[in-house]
């Protein structure tokens, strides 16, 4: 058996580094016992906690918060998705929460807790009124995990965000996440009739949370996600034809090096995309620099599970398979929501003048 070491998208001596080697391989060896429900994944959430990334919400150095998220991506995607709902959340209580309102939500991570962003609407949409919540969420990632949830109020352009305590386990159903992959995540209904609503669970104004270039303009975290994920899986892959000594095949090494080498293109125009939000930049581009990053490595990630499979053959679909886990995950996480109206969107933004088209040079 070849004992060769396993490929590093991440080397200790890159400045990409965030996670320690061994922080990334705790949190690659505790996945497939947290999508089981064997293990806690707070426990891998910890890891984070211990590792001081608690507290980023990915402005004040986007290109910290994206490496962070292509290497927990790698490791361990349903940490990441928490993670970058994490994130997500805290960035959008510094954005539109008062200055106490954002002091609480740091005082709640101190404490151990857990922010997430829960926008779905079950059948009945969550509503306030007199000052009493109904309705519940779908989807809602980190039941049992999350402690404290942006929740969208109402809909359309008037969309109000509240924050509220989301710890009663009688409230939650993971039950209803029957999906294939991201298991561990948790994602199920939570129901929100008859809590009480103060006023200051209201987080900034009616139409904030939809503002520009902070709402799609911030998917590229999620790019990062999905870049970082296709990374591990090549990883993976690789260790695997190792062991089988089956790597060195010509058509085995193309094969996985054309999509790796697009998976580290990817990697690049997330940085752009990050650090679009970074100076005095125009909304449109960076919200359209955000959703080319977002389809682009949706579009490797498709193409990395396709080559995995063609390497691996029958093996890659066993039960037991760490490649098979992480490709269900992936192809999970891929489907996000809006993909035409998004690349329309970054089209007529990229290619309305020739200055645009490029758009690097000034």
């Amino acid at each position: 058996m070849n004992s060769a070491p396993r490929f590093d998208p991440f080397p200790p001596s890159s400045q990409t580094n965030v996670l320690s080697q061994a922080a990334r391989s705790a949190l690659r060896k505790a996945a497939r016992d947290e999508e089981a429900g064997t293990a806690p994944i707070s426990a891998s959430i910890d890891i984070l906690r211990d590792a001081g990334l608690m507290l980023e919400d990915g402005a004040a150095s986007p290109l910290r918060t994206a490496h962070a998220l292509m290497q927990i991506g790698a490791a361990n995607l349903s940490v990441g998705r928490l993670w970058e709902g994490h994130v997500n959340a805290l960035r959008l209580m510094r954005l539109y929460g008062s200055p106490a309102q954002a002091e609480h939500a740091k005082q709640v991570i101190k404490d151990g807790g857990l922010l997430g962003v829960w926008g779905a609407n079950g059948g009945t949409p969550t509503t306030a009124e007199y000052g009493v919540l109904q309705g519940e969420k779908i989807f809602a990632s980190g039941l049992g995990t999350v402690t404290h949830a942006l929740i969208t109020l109402n809909s359309g352009a008037q969309v109000q965000l509240a924050l509220i305590d989301v710890t009663d386990p009688k409230r939650g159903d993971a039950t209803q996440w029957d999906m294939l992959g991201m298991r561990a995540t948790a994602s199920g209904t939570y129901d929100f009739s008859g809590l009480p609503l103060g006023e200051d669970a209201l987080i900034g104004a009616p139409g904030d949370y939809l503002k520009e270039p902070h709402f799609i303009g911030g998917v590229w975290r999620i790019a990062a996600l999905q870049a970082g994920a296709a990374a591990g899986l090549i990883d993976a892959a690789a260790s695997t034809l190792r062991d089988m000594d089956r790597l060195e095949a010509e058509a085995q090494l193309a094969r996985l090096m054309q999509v790796l080498m697009r998976v580290w293109a990817g990697m690049a125009l997330v940085e752009r995309a990050g650090q679009a939000n970074v100076g005095d930049h125009e909304e449109e581009t960076i919200v359209s620099t955000s959703i080319a990053a977002r389809l682009y490595t949706e579009e490797v990630a498709l193409d990395t599970i396709k080559a995995v499979e063609q390497s691996l053959g029958l093996r890659h679909f066993t039960a037991s398979s760490e490649t098979g886990r992480m490709a269900r995950d992936l192809s999970v996480y891929l489907r996000q929501a809006a993909r035409d109206a998004f690349l329309q969107r970054a089209a007529g933004q990229a290619l309305s003048s020739e200055k645009a088209t490029w758009g690097v040079f000034g």
